[in-house]
């Protein structure tokens, strides 16, 4: 099962993680996308997205019509969704020029404290 992790961290936080993994050359099973603040995330991840991914969980490369249709949504207004999701790295494109979910699960972790 192939899982992507969307996670609120600073950069630094984000780059030693890299590094630590670079160097030990041993990386997770899971793919990993890091934004900066939780305001970004639900930004990007906004509940008509995250019902997109739901839609695409493990579906292989689909057209931008099939995926509203599969939703029950406009096209147009999907397209708009599915460019904001390309852009922030969650979706790919296909081969075939549809895009790809490339994951069979979403992980999402971020810590809520006192300011």
């Amino acid at each position: 099962m192939k899982t992507v992790v969307l996670d609120v961290r600073s950069p630094n936080e984000a780059m030693a993680d890299f590094v630590r993994v670079w160097k030990t050359r041993k990386g997770e099973k899971a793919a990993r996308i890091t934004f900066a603040t939780p305001e970004l995330l639900w930004k990007v991840l906004t509940a008509k997205r995250w019902q997109l991914l739901k839609a695409m969980c493990g579906t292989g490369p689909l057209s931008i019509r099939e995926v509203a249709r599969r939703v029950g949504r406009d096209v147009k207004a999907v397209h708009t969704d599915v460019t904001a999701l390309l852009n922030a790295g969650v979706l790919d494109r296909g081969k075939d020029g549809g895009v790809i979910f490339p994951f069979d699960s979403v992980k999402v972790e971020f810590l809520l404290h006192a300011a």
